[in-house]
């Protein structure tokens, strides 16, 4: 087990100090992290859609890519939302593609269908949210 020491000083009421060694388990804080992330992940499927790729811009798409779920994600158990930014460009093609929120682990996945996604050709580029629901189940 990998461990990491660190001295930590208590301060009395009474105004003296201690000194005592405190040990950490790299173990427990990789798990403190998981259970952070499965719970952010958890908070950001409360509003999930019922489908992937919803979307909130008013351009046509004329190509989506399915976003591939990850080993490591069907492996975990994880699912939930993720909330992409897309700024489409007068072309139809993603010029710029952000993450909003969502779950990390899902987050590669969304952002790597989104980039292939093409519009039909417009005069501008638009700007928009698309929404993926992850579900191990579908």
């Amino acid at each position: 087990m990998v461990s990491a020491r660190h001295s930590l000083q208590e301060y009395g009421d009474n105004g003296n100090t201690k000194t005592r060694e405190v040990t950490v388990s790299f173990q427990a804080l990789n798990r403190a992290l998981v259970v952070g992330l499965l719970l952010v992940g958890g908070w950001a499927a409360t509003n999930a859609p019922l489908s992937w790729g919803q979307e909130e811009i008013t351009r046509k798409a004329k190509n989506k890519v399915a976003p591939v779920y990850p080993e490591l994600a069907r492996k975990m158990n994880i699912f939930g939302v993720v909330r992409v930014q897309v700024t489409v460009a007068a072309n139809g093609s993603i010029k710029d593609a952000k993450l909003v929120g969502g779950h990390p682990v899902l987050a590669n996945a969304a952002l790597d269908a989104v980039r292939k996604w093409r519009y039909e050709a417009a005069s501008a580029e638009s700007t928009g949210i698309v929404v993926f629901r992850f579900d191990p189940t579908q």
